[in-house]
């Protein structure tokens, strides 16, 4: 019989799955507030991809205390590997013989978390909304995972699982809820259980646990928060969350698990969203009153089909997921609010794109499509260069094929890679594929300098974007170019509060920036300097540190210390820093520990070094 070995594409990943799959996950784990752990068993079923060639199983570890390591209900022999880098260390285990192609193996594993633990952020009483109780949360991606339980920590693996947790307070998890939560062994603890049947990769595998209460926002969707903000966030949520999931499934087709819900986390979540199945895990920056700053949740329900469902097989190839979300996130806005929504989306999304491309130098590897980590740490690449340089491919074939050409093209995609992973070279052969028949579409795809779009760094073409929804907000910041002009509350009274996002992007870019009494006038009479929108104040804040105005240095230190989302945290402490090191890190260095680990150490990388590296 020939032997199937599926050469890994993940340089990230110390797993040997390239020989055993690991199809079922059942994670077994006691919530553990009091030490700030995570503990129980793990069990995976393992199907094998050679025949018995393999007599042993690599699983990814990072920071764990490993027990007892059963293989079919005996016990096995272990190691843990060397430290290799940012990818933690292999845990070998041992197999008395190989296993026939396709047969499986039960193995189970006794962990433990520690305090190194960097997928899980605790927080005291004080550090939630209400004080009343701590909480926990995890953020697996891209390669956390492995510090909560040994596991083939690559988007290139996908698998069911079951969660049985136990705590003292509600669990979240990244599965459908099985019953209601039962009496635990240990007093004043419930066992809360949950089934995930859609073969997820493990970044998607969630936890939260604290004060959690649940209202409906729609008839297939509830949002959990604390409760002291449970009606703010749903007033937030209720008005569209149901239109956005419609939209999508028109665009695509009908979404695949069941329920979509929201958890709106504590502020330290250093994302806008994660987007975890069944229930995305939100900043609570999108609660801003005005119900303008939830195209963040458009776009983590869109991952319900790039990315959840149809995943890129390694980061190198982060744009499949995020290119594809962001892309779908703009159509379902164009649905919901028109064609000119999603080009002014798109302006707003090449602001953030050229931000980065700056960030990183314009010949900067991490400003490619695709892009090379091998012995790299994915969190270091992590920019809006996949998101908004994958969307503008993606809207580039778009125009280039025509749009109803491409909409037929788009569930094509999402059906033959449902369930399944993929890189950038298959995304390339299944469009040529479905366009061979069509000799006009065909000739541009196939004449397309597909080798630019994947590996030149830099800026990509700029699209001819629809400009009418910004014109306003540029001509505004035209007149502020003028030393003399005498701003009026009238000016902004009819704008949204993204194009105030535009028109504060726009003075940011001034060669000569304002004048510290512009600044301050600014603030005043535009009302930015109180606004509760965050997109709105943090961006007003960066243009006051660039004028000298040393009024918005407290209210910046206060927004720091309340939200620790990263693309405000890193911005601000960037901004700030270039008004006055000392004040940034003194800044920093008071509040490191409200941060969650993935945010401190890409500011500790930002203020102290190793940028971009």
């Amino acid at each position: 019989m020939a032997t199937t070995i599926n050469p890994p594409r993940d340089p990230n990943t110390l797993s040997n799955y390239n020989n055993w799959i690991s199809t079922h996950i059942t994670a077994n784990f006691d919530i553990l507030f009091d030490e700030k752990k995570v503990a129980g068993n793990v069990v995976h079923q393992l199907k094998s991809r050679t025949n018995s060639e393999s007599k042993e199983i690599i699983f990814d570890t990072s920071y764990l205390e490993i027990g007892d390591i059963k293989v079919d209900g005996k016990a096995a022999k272990w190691e843990l590997l060397p430290t290799l880098g940012p990818f933690g260390n292999g845990l070998k285990i041992e197999l008395a013989e190989g296993v026939e192609l396709d047969k499986s193996v039960e193995v189970d594993i006794s962990v433990k978390t520690t305090e190194k633990c960097t997928a899980l952020q605790w927080l005291t009483p004080a550090q939630t909304s209400n004080g009343r109780v701590p909480y926990m949360f995890s953020q697996c991606q891209a390669i956390h995972a492995r510090s909560i339980f040994p596991c083939q920590d690559t988007p290139d693996v996908k698998s069911t699982v079951d969660f049985n947790i136990t705590s003292p307070y509600p669990v979240i998890a990244s599965g459908l809820p099985v019953g209601k939560p039962v009496a635990a062994d240990k007093a004043g603890h419930q066992k809360y259980q949950f089934k995930q049947n859609v073969p997820i990769p493990i970044y998607l595998f969630a936890l939260a646990s604290g004060d959690i209460a649940e209202a409906r926002i729609g008839p297939r969707s509830v949002v959990a928060t604390s409760p002291d903000k449970l009606d703010e966030c749903t007033w937030e949520l209720e008005a569209d969350t149901e239109k956005f999931i419609n939209a999508i499934e028109k665009i695509v087709y009908p979404y695949a698990w069941g329920e979509y819900n929201v958890l709106v986390l504590p502020p330290s979540f250093p994302y806008g969203g994660m987007e975890n199945p069944i229930f995305t895990f939100a900043t609570p920056s999108i609660i801003s009153k005005d119900r303008e700053n939830i195209d963040v949740i458009a776009h983590e329900l869109a991952h319900s089909w790039s990315g959840n469902l149809v995943t890129s097989a390694s980061w190198e190839h982060f744009w499949l997921n995020e290119g594809w979300t962001v892309y779908l996130e703009r159509r379902i806005l164009a649905a919901l609010h028109g064609e000119q929504y999603r080009h002014f989306s798109a302006i707003i999304g090449w602001k953030a794109l050229t931000d980065a491309v700056n960030h990183f130098g314009s010949d900067h590897e991490f400003t490619r499509l695709v892009v090379d980590l091998k012995g790299k740490d994915p969190d270091d690449a992590f920019s809006s260069v996949p998101y908004e340089k994958g969307f503008n491919f993606l809207f580039y074939l778009e125009n280039l094929v025509g749009k109803p050409k491409f909409d037929k093209f788009i569930p094509h995609y999402f059906t033959l890679f449902k369930e399944k992973s993929l890189d950038s070279y298959e995304f390339k052969a299944t469009i040529l594929e479905f366009f061979a028949n069509d000799a006009e579409a065909s000739k541009l795809l196939n004449e397309l300098d597909w080798d630019s779009w994947f590996y030149s760094p830099g800026l990509p073409p700029k699209p001819e974007f629809d400009t009418t929804l910004v014109d306003v907000a540029y001509k505004l910041a035209e007149n502020w170019k003028n030393d003399s002009f005498e701003p009026k509350e009238s000016d902004v009274k009819d704008m949204m509060a993204n194009q105030l996002v535009v028109f504060l992007d726009q003075i940011l870019q001034f060669e000569k920036p304002l004048s510290p009494s512009q600044s301050k006038k600014m603030g005043n009479v535009y009302g930015f300097a109180k606004s509760e929108n965050i997109e709105v104040s943090n961006l007003y804040f960066q243009v006051g540190l660039k004028a000298g105005d040393e009024s918005v240095v407290e209210p910046t230190k206060s927004l720091l210390g309340r939200i620790g989302r990263m693309k405000f945290v890193r911005p601000l402490y960037r901004n700030l820093e270039k008004f006055n090191r000392e004040i940034a890190v003194q800044t920093f260095e008071g509040l490191k520990d409200f941060y969650h680990p993935i945010c401190r150490g890409m500011v500790e990388k930002d203020l102290f070094g190793q940028k971009g590296n």
